[in-house]
């Protein structure tokens, strides 16, 4: 019976990795990462944390370098102006003799109809002929029809204003309460303003995202990173195109945690730590404390530092990193509050080495127990 029995349990032993398990074990990661090369493992240091800080959790609109006052605004083909011509007194060029009653001096503007530019850049002014008036300011333009009028008009001042700008305008679109081409203002417009203006945005603030997109430069910023970061909330320039983008960031936890599932975080993101706090931390009974792992696709300059030696460096644009934190190490505390996690990584708590014992001591109960039990019967019997 013995005999058998010692048997049964080194079969079971033997077949340790047939039992049922969440994933792979804390050395399978690594050592099939190492010899077949499919994958870089690189732990958790603060030299790997360091240069994981040049890897930001979406770009910056910073470098647009747009801080200073918005310019004032230059006429453009299409706009439309709204002259208005004042003289000295009545009886002038535009405007009516005066009345036979000596009590009013009469009327001294003319105010004309609205002018579109035209793709010559320029307008018609009566007894001023065809202006040039695109890439000029408002004021500028008003003085040259002044000079044009000289000698012509009663000492003419000239207003102009700009009624509709199609170019001086940020499009709008995405997940905003009304798309539309917001005109900008000679005071300067930021883009929270802007956003404001198409009636603010529709999606939750911590799962939407900013698109400013100017000439062949795009980029893209959490908007609750733009909320709270004044450097972000740029000024707008003409022709800008701004897309607000609603776009849940998600990582998937699975292992010995409290919870396997894909969970969201918001826009802004969450270190390692939070990570395991939402999935409900480490199984006490289950878990391997050295086996906490997180897969990842980096961009190719970022997967070089962090691992220069690797001999899959250079197969694409995005390699495959797997990084190791051991939880035994008091010092990794502070490693997971600076390790960031990004959309769509996965985290993995590998089993302990004792938890594939202890399923094996069970199978081994399990099956040896109808033989004890007999044999039991079968002394009391004898």
């Amino acid at each position: 019976m013995r005999i058998v029995m010692t048997l049964m349990l080194a079969t079971l032993l033997a077949s340790c990795s047939t039992l049922p398990s969440a994933g792979p074990s804390a050395d399978d990661i690594v050592s099939q990462g190492n010899s077949i090369a499919r994958y870089d493992v690189v732990d958790i240091t603060p030299a790997a944390v360091d240069i994981l800080s040049n890897r930001r959790p979406d770009a910056s609109l910073s470098g647009f370098g747009d801080f200073r006052a918005a310019v004032e605004p230059h006429i453009s083909v299409g706009d439309t102006l709204t002259i208005s011509i004042f003289e000295a007194s009545a009886g002038g060029l535009f405007s009516p003799p005066p009345p036979t009653d000596h009590f009013s001096t009469g009327s001294k503007a003319a105010l004309f109809p609205d002018q579109v530019v035209g793709r010559d850049g320029a307008i018609l002014m009566p007894y001023a002929g065809r202006i040039v008036v695109a890439g000029r300011t408002p004021q500028n333009v008003g003085r040259v029809i002044e000079h044009a009028l000289e000698g012509k008009a009663i000492q003419p001042q000239v207003m102009v204003s700009v009624t509709h700008s199609p170019a001086n305008s940020v499009t709008v679109l995405g997940e905003v309460t009304a798309g539309a081409r917001v005109p900008l203002t000679v005071r300067g417009d930021r883009l929270l303003d802007v956003i404001a203006t198409a009636g603010g945005v529709r999606a939750p603030i911590n799962e939407s995202f900013v698109q400013l997109t100017r000439g062949n430069r795009t980029a893209r910023v959490a908007l609750t990173r733009v909320t709270s970061d004044s450097r972000q909330n740029i000024y707008m320039r003409p022709n800008d195109v701004l897309t607000v983008i609603r776009d849940p960031q998600s990582f998937i936890v699975h292992g010995a945690t409290g919870v396997n599932a894909e969970i969201h975080f918001d826009a802004e993101g969450i270190n390692l730590a939070q990570a395991l706090a939402k999935a409900g931390g480490l199984q006490d009974f289950r878990a391997d404390p050295a086996g906490v792992f997180v897969f990842r696709y980096e961009p190719e300059e970022i997967a070089r530092d962090v691992a220069p030696n690797s001999v899959i460096a250079g197969q694409g644009r995005m390699r495959p990193v797997v990084y190791r934190l051991n939880l035994r190490d008091s010092n990794s505390m502070f490693m997971e509050q600076r390790f960031r996690i990004f959309n769509k990584d996965l985290v993995y708590v590998s089993n302990a080495p004792f938890t594939e014992v202890q399923k094996v001591m069970q199978v081994f109960n399990t099956a040896v127990s109808p033989v004890a039990s007999g044999a039991s019967v079968y002394t009391t019997v004898k």
